[in-house]
């Protein structure tokens, strides 16, 4: 079985809707991840830490960043701390994350970032 390209997010959100739409349309065939149905183990998430860095990872410009409060930002000091509020809020993890067959990850979705990781990918 060769290695397949890997959506992490929540299935019903905009960003992640574009970038799906991107990659039909690049003809990449690619499995999604929902955390919301499939849950995030610590394990995947480590995963996605490991590769990207969690500042990377951590949305703190989205709405579920925003309605944490004070304390709840403020115990986001490193990896591990920011790890415990990524697993109790999946949402405030930036989406989506595409893996490459490869292991690669980006983060985020722009048409220019996608198109030249899928080259470099591909």
């Amino acid at each position: 079985m060769t290695a397949q390209w890997v959506m992490y997010g929540i299935k019903n959100c905009d960003t992640i809707k574009k970038a799906r739409r991107y990659l039909e349309a690049a003809d990449i065939n690619v499995e999604c991840h929902d955390y919301r149905a499939s849950g995030l183990s610590d394990t995947l998430l480590s995963q996605l830490i490991d590769r990207s860095g969690y500042q990377t990872l951590l949305n703190t410009r989205g709405t579920t960043w925003r309605k944490l409060t004070d304390a709840e930002r403020d115990a986001v000091i490193d990896a591990e701390s920011a790890k415990a509020l990524m697993l109790a809020h999946p949402a405030v993890i930036k989406r989506p994350v595409l893996r490459a067959p490869d292991g690669a990850q980006l983060v985020g979705f722009s048409e220019a970032a996608y198109q030249a990781f899928i080259q470099e990918k591909s």
